[in-house]
């Protein structure tokens, strides 16, 4: 009886053979999966791994390597600095985040609510996502210019004074934080608009016959079939909020007086000003763990929050 039992078992545990049409469609996939996991190894893990062994070492690019190991790391918990980079990496990302998913949803629903043109809109929302973070910079920090700028020129018409954008403590982090918005609410916005079209128009009929107001139609029935897009906007927007520097780099390469100095500026000015590659290291992978936690968390909390 144990014998037989045992047996049956066995054959529970042994998986199904694939047939030959499967077999072809799992190496068509892995075939067609192979180049992004080649880029991925190459432009990813690999240099994470790098990183990793940098971060243990002492170099200025020039000299060798000396093994210092995980002195780095204890200097990261005690700089200022780097500390006051992550504050405002943080304060950053709370403002950013926020306003980036209201301004994607809202353009979403403008744009699905349009009845003519809206592959128009579409395009003229989506065309910053596409242009050069380089062009873009420019073109804003002529904008922002406080003398002659196109911005200052309709604000100082309209209330009378100028603002210093770029160079004043108060407002560089604003002007930053808009033209990143900008740059990216028309990405988001495509993924808002592609959840919008999944909700099927029966639950808007079935409302509008209840006599539910549009207030209600949105927060009962459009923004909880939004969950799945929210997740991935919030997600994506989190780690880009973290990862934020090429208009920075532009606009004010963390000035004035370092106000504008997130995580990712500091660790290229350490890397390329300083030519402290190992403490870069460590910082870039201090980083990376603030990001991969912030990710999990938001999942788990999603994950309980559908649950319930």
């Amino acid at each position: 009886m144990l014998k037989s039992k045992q047996g049956l078992k066995k054959q529970a545990i042994k998986k199904p053979k694939l047939s030959r049409i499967a077999r072809r469609e799992e190496r068509a996939a892995w075939l067609f999966l192979a180049p992004a996991i080649l880029l991925l190894m190459v432009f990813v893990f690999i240099p994470m791994i790098n990183a990793g062994y940098i971060s243990l070492h002492s170099w200025d690019l020039l000299t060798d390597m000396e093994w210092i190991g995980f002195d780095n790391f204890i200097a990261l918990f005690q700089d200022k600095d780097w500390i006051s980079a992550l504050i405002r990496t943080f304060i950053y990302a709370l403002c950013y985040v926020p306003s980036l998913f209201i301004m994607a949803l809202l353009l979403a629903l403008i744009v699905k609510h349009i009845p003519k043109g809206t592959g128009i809109f579409r395009t003229a929302y989506f065309m910053p996502v596409i242009l050069s973070s380089v062009v873009t910079g420019i073109i804003w920090k002529l904008m922002y210019d406080e003398r002659s700028g196109l911005i200052n020129n309709i604000i100082e018409g309209i209330l009378g004074i100028r603002i210093p954008w770029l160079s004043s403590v108060e407002w560089a982090m604003a002007a930053v934080l808009i033209v990143n918005v900008w740059m990216q609410m028309g990405y988001y916005m495509i993924i808002f608009l592609a959840g919008l079209q999944d909700i099927p128009t029966s639950y808007y009929e079935a409302a509008k016959i209840d006599g539910a107001n549009p207030w209600q139609i949105f927060w009962r029935i459009t923004f909880p079939n939004l969950s799945n897009a929210s997740l991935f906007v919030v997600v994506m927007s989190v780690i880009g909020s973290f990862q934020a520097y090429d208009q920075i780099a532009m606009l004010t390469q963390g000035g004035p007086a370092g106000s504008t100095t997130l995580g990712v500026q500091y660790i290229y000015d350490t890397a390329f000003g300083l030519y402290d590659m190992g403490y870069a290291a460590s910082c870039a992978l201090n980083l990376f763990v603030i990001i991969l936690i912030f990710t999990m968390m938001q999942f788990k909390l999603t994950r309980g929050g559908e649950k319930e």
